[in-house]
């Protein structure tokens, strides 16, 4: 008898849906946790960015630029609070539109920006142009489209300072509460950022006005330079500017053209005080000045690329200068620039000894010794400046003499 084969019927197997829906909310978890530790390796990176300069400007400006950057967002602004007029205004906005952005103020409690400083809470708006809270001026302004925006106060020691903005997530997208819970936490950053870079400017400004008073105190021993640090200071810092200078570089050369005379504390009255010609002696004793600044400032070890600037502006390209003798590439550009500014001032003012000269024969002294006793670049930049407008001629003969 023969025995009927026997065949495997083929089972389907249908998806398990506990197993599927486990597996998708494994992955979605994983996608959330890889996104949030995404955001904080941003965030700690920006904020070191944040806090490697303590310039103000730059400090604002890289505030916004972190916040587009961990946003993924098109734009960013900055908006600090005006306490005096009780108005917030546009301190830093990217964007091409950023600087027609910047001429606006909002009244606090005005926009979304103005409420935010108010109440001092972060929101998420998903339609802006149908916010009635919308300052819709700033698009009409820009040309500018605003459709979504995320807006966080920026608070230091629990009062608010300024607003952060972030506008238009990337690829049509909206911002969401993990968005807004990074954005707190940068704008906690910058805070912290933009405080520190008050107080060190309000340092600074201090030191600054201190010099600045001490040169005056030495300015009133010779009645016959009154204004002369304002002066040099004024075409000094000018030059530099046409030079392009850096903003470091400028700051040093401030404060060598208000420090450049501070040795001539420890000449005598009498000297300063002469009506007539120096004697041979009285000279030697004058030209001591760059030597006895620069030990003076000497004990200020934060000065110590300010002092060559004071000890060699009377330097001259080709060594004939004093204290030192050097020559050209020798001698630091900051002292090149206020040798030039220091001149042209002891040309076109009145001193005792001699009359005022006017600014034209004042560049063509300055011209004539260009290469000899002065740098033939700091010069051309000084005559771009002046024919630019950008020196300051006030009470100064402008004609041949």
């Amino acid at each position: 008898m023969r025995k009927k084969a026997i065949t495997k019927k083929k089972v389907s197997k249908k998806a398990n849906p506990v197993r599927t829906t486990n597996a998708y909310n494994i992955k979605k978890a994983k996608s959330a946790y890889e996104k949030k530790v995404g955001q904080l390796s941003t965030l700690m990176a920006l904020s070191t960015i944040l806090n490697s300069t303590l310039e103000q400007k730059e400090v604002r400006k890289r505030a916004i630029e972190a916040a587009t950057r961990l946003t993924e967002s098109e734009v960013g602004s900055l908006l600090l609070i005006d306490e005096e007029k009780n108005e917030l205004f546009f301190e830093v906005a990217l964007g091409e539109k950023g600087e027609k952005v910047k001429e606006i103020r909002l009244r606090m409690g005005e926009g979304i920006a103005g409420w935010v400083a108010k109440t001092g809470e972060p929101v998420i708006i998903d339609d802006v142009q149908n916010d009635p809270r919308f300052f819709k001026d700033a698009d009409k302004k820009s040309s500018f489209v605003t459709r979504n925006m995320m807006c966080v106060p920026v608070k230091s020691e629990g009062k608010a300072i300024g607003v952060l903005q972030s506008i238009n997530k990337l690829k049509g997208g909206k911002f969401t509460k993990d968005d807004l819970e990074g954005f707190i936490s940068l704008a906690d950053q910058v805070a912290i950022a933009i405080e520190k870079s008050r107080l060190y400017q309000e340092l600074r400004d201090t030191f600054f006005c201190a010099a600045e008073a001490l040169a005056d105190a030495i300015e009133k021993r010779d009645p016959y330079t009154g204004g002369h640090t304002k002066r040099v200071l004024q075409y000094s810092v000018t030059i530099g500017k046409y030079l392009d200078l850096k903003e470091s570089e400028l700051e040093r050369l401030r404060l060598a053209a208000v420090l450049h005379d501070i040795g001539k504390i420890g000449i005598e009255d009498s000297i300063l005080r002469k009506k007539d010609k120096l004697s041979p002696d009285e000279y030697e004793m004058v030209k001591k000045h760059p030597v006895w600044g620069a030990e003076i400032m000497g004990h200020i070890k934060q000065l110590k690329d300010v002092i060559p600037g004071m000890r060699y502006h009377h330097e001259r390209m080709d060594g004939n200068g004093y204290p030192d003798h050097l020559h050209d590439n020798e001698i630091p550009i900051i002292a090149k620039i206020i040798s030039v500014a220091d001149t042209f001032d002891a040309i076109t003012t009145e001193r005792p000894y001699q009359e005022s000269l006017s600014v034209n024969v004042a560049f063509k002294e300055l011209r004539g010794s260009a290469g000899t006793q002065f740098d033939s670049r700091v010069v051309e930049a000084f005559l771009k400046a002046y024919e630019a407008g950008d020196i300051n001629t006030n009470n100064i003969k402008v004609g041949l003499l």
